[in-house]
């Protein structure tokens, strides 16, 4: 009885898990960082409101009930209403690229001076802050740990930095060996992440120890997603890989040869598919099983916007400010929509909304 209880524990903490309909309160949608969610969208949305910020949206906006959070690199963190209104911002002195992580009644978030803060999700009130020595460019994720939730977050100091959520206080630091750019990713009691030194890390959230590095063969910029016990992930020289985080393999790659440009994006993940975007202008769509190339669509610009899957649906907004809506299974294109505006933040689905922000400082609620 005893092995059969945590043989499901330690399936439990292998299942991916798309995000809920309601809810997106952190970067990508769920720890794995899939990119998934149950959440539907209408067939032609349309644009229901905008809200304006000081300058221009890097970040990935995160929503908690009926409240989006988006950073700007004016140094502003706002909250937004569904109604394009402002309930509140908070100034943070320095740009904000990274997405938030909404959690416990908080909103937590990293800028460029290397701070992190915690503030209260209702007022915006400063709770605390913790400091890394360098920008902090992707978001934060989280474990509970003998009953405590440890946040865990990388920074251009080469550190993944693991701190308490109530005080901010420092429980340990793991030293890479270049820029930590993406968000780590969690693999049972594992963070997992790729650094600018080329390798994915996996290292122990409890000891703050690492488990193993698998050396891939270029910077990796993005963030990996999290499949059972695979990690997908691109490279800045035009290669995805499938790597078995158990043997610390790689299952798969794929490569076309005359192809140099770097996957800025993260990847998505539905069912056996697995869907990223490159500087080379194209969406990719894989077998996650195999590697095999299911389909690819030539978009107006780059892609440096990590791709949605909702329902069966792939949204993706590229540099030239076009958010696009492709058929997950067949690639088709089923709508389009002109920002004008450079996207590089992914959006945020929930509810039969897309919420996105662009280079023009807007941050886009779309609806029917």
């Amino acid at each position: 009885m005893r092995l059969t209880q945590l043989l499901f524990i330690h399936f439990l903490f292998l299942m991916p898990f798309a995000a809920s309909a309601q809810s997106w309160s952190i970067f990508r949608g769920n720890q794995q960082l899939t990119g998934a969610t149950t959440a539907t969208v209408p067939d032609k949305p349309k644009l229901l409101t905008s809200f304006q910020t000081g300058d221009d949206i890097k970040s990935s906006p995160v929503v908690d009930g009926q409240t989006i959070f988006c950073g700007s690199t004016d140094g502003t963190m706002y909250a937004i209403g569904f109604d394009g209104k402002l309930k509140w911002k908070f100034a943070s002195g320095n740009s904000i690229e990274a997405p938030a992580l909404v959690m416990n009644g908080s909103v937590l978030f990293g800028q460029l001076d290397g701070l992190f803060y915690k503030l209260d999700e209702k007022t915006g009130k400063e709770i605390w802050k913790y400091k890394t020595d360098n920008q902090i460019m992707g978001s934060a994720n989280w474990l509970k740990v003998a009953g405590k939730t440890r946040l865990f977050v990388g920074s251009y100091d080469y550190n993944l930095h693991c701190f308490g959520f109530d005080k901010g206080d420092s429980i340990w630091r793991y030293e890479s060996d270049n820029y930590i750019n993406g968000a780590p990713a969690l693999y049972g009691k594992y963070a997992v992440f790729g650094g600018c030194d080329g390798f994915l890390h996996l290292v122990n959230i409890e000891t703050g120890k690492v488990f193993k590095k698998i050396q891939l063969e270029t910077y990796i910029a993005s963030s990996p997603v999290i499949e059972g016990k695979f990690a997908y992930v691109g490279d800045y020289e035009a290669k995805f890989f499938c790597i078995d985080l158990e043997t610390g393999k790689v299952a798969w790659k794929y490569h076309e040869k005359d192809k140099t440009l770097p996957f800025i994006a993260s990847p998505a993940l539905s069912g056996n598919y697995v869907v990223i975007g490159n500087q080379d202008k194209f969406i990719y769509c894989f077998e996650k099983s195999t590697g095999k190339l299911v389909w690819k669509v030539k978009t107006a610009n780059r892609v440096e916007s990590s791709s949605v899957i909702a329902s069966g649906k792939v949204i993706t907004g590229t540099m030239d400010g076009m958010l696009y809506i492709h058929d997950l299974k067949t690639g088709t294109e089923l709508w389009k929509y002109e920002l004008g505006s450079a996207i590089v933040g992914s959006p945020a689905v929930v509810s039969g909304k897309i919420v996105v922000g662009a280079g023009d400082g807007r941050i886009y609620i779309f609806g029917s």
